[in-house]
């Protein structure tokens, strides 16, 4: 599986018309809104994605059949958040292209980003609103923090090899796992399940959502700009410190003074990659990941209420599949 397939091909008729279904609110949320905005969201919204964080609300939802309209809401607020967050990244990281596309800051302008951004951001949240649910409104909140505070730890941290592996996995949680988190509470949530399955299913999305975000670091040295869509070695290029790099530096501390000082050439960040990409520690972060997926599969262990245990677990395999 590719970094931009989504693990949708096993999934029910119930599960395929629901994340339908999504795509036409989210369509809806984008276009409603002034044309600076709408144009550049629209076009945000049709590269695509794996659509992961609203495929984890219908499945702890549950949505065998229609989904309630609270259900969908969550879904879209979810994978408009996550929207929001690729802008803004793109644009602090100086990222010319996501997706096989030219990112908003690249095609629009910076200030076009931010708006663009802040309105994704601002629909998230009207969209969930209209579910007339305050706890639900409390769990993306939660969420949205944390991918802020993940943001601002991810910026302090900038070229900073002596970076802990603590460090990273705790960015790593709040800037990616915990919308993971947050999509699969909200489904339990709003599908009826029980305080403690909400809890459970919250867990399988925060150890998906930390070994995506792995395997995405470790693609960004081993995966070739036409499988990822982004430009190889783009973390090397904005500083962003990433377990493969930490754990190589562990092993040869030489590396961190090439990683520290490689600069923007295309030739030299190639060659620091493959270096990467061949090193032991790339592997050791593989394994760091597939026990996160082992995790995530535990939980799903027991009773799970009305989620489909099915396409979760297709969830789990295919984080795995697109590193394959």
């Amino acid at each position: 599986m590719s970094a931009t397939t989504r693990p949708t091909a096993h999934l029910t008729a119930g599960l395929k018309d629901a994340l339908r279904v999504c795509e036409a609110r989210l369509g809806a949320a984008v276009a409603d809104g002034i044309t600076e905005v709408a144009v550049p969201g629209a076009a945000t919204l049709a590269a695509g994605g794996k659509r992961l964080r609203p495929l984890l609300v219908f499945a702890c939802a549950g949505c065998a059949g229609a989904c309630s309209d609270a259900v969908v809401r969550a879904a879209a607020a979810v994978e408009l958040i996550h929207m929001a967050t690729l802008v803004h990244d793109d644009l602090l990281d100086g990222a010319t292209m996501r997706r096989g596309r030219a990112t908003v800051a690249s095609s629009h302008g910076a200030e076009a980003a931010v708006q663009v951004g802040d309105y994704l951001f601002a629909q998230a949240f009207a969209e969930l609103a209209g579910a007339d649910d305050a706890a639900a409104i409390e769990v993306l909140a939660a969420a949205a923090l944390d991918l802020s505070r993940g943001e601002l730890a991810q910026g302090r941290a900038a070229f900073d090899v002596a970076l802990p592996e603590c460090a990273y996995l705790d960015r790593v949680r709040r800037k990616t796992a915990s919308l993971f988190a947050a999509a699969c509470r909200l489904g339990s949530m709003l599908g009826g399940g029980s305080a403690e399955v909400q809890r459970r299913l919250a867990l399988f999305g925060e150890a998906v959502g930390m070994a995506f975000q792995i395997f995405d670091d470790i693609l960004d040295v081993t995966g070739a700009t036409a499988v990822t869509g982004k430009r190889r070695g783009a973390d090397l290029r904005d500083g962003t410190v990433t377990l493969p790099m930490i754990y190589a530096i562990q092993d040869e501390p030489a590396l961190a003074l090439a990683i520290q000082d490689v600069g923007e050439g295309d030739t030299a960040i190639e060659r620091l990659c493959d270096r990467l990409a061949a090193h032991p520690g790339t592997q050791r972060a593989r394994r760091r990941a597939l026990a996160y997926v082992d995790q995530a599969r535990a939980e799903l262990e027991g009773e799970l209420d009305t989620a489909d245990r099915g396409a979760l677990l297709l969830v789990a395999d295919g984080v795995v599949d697109r590193y394959a």
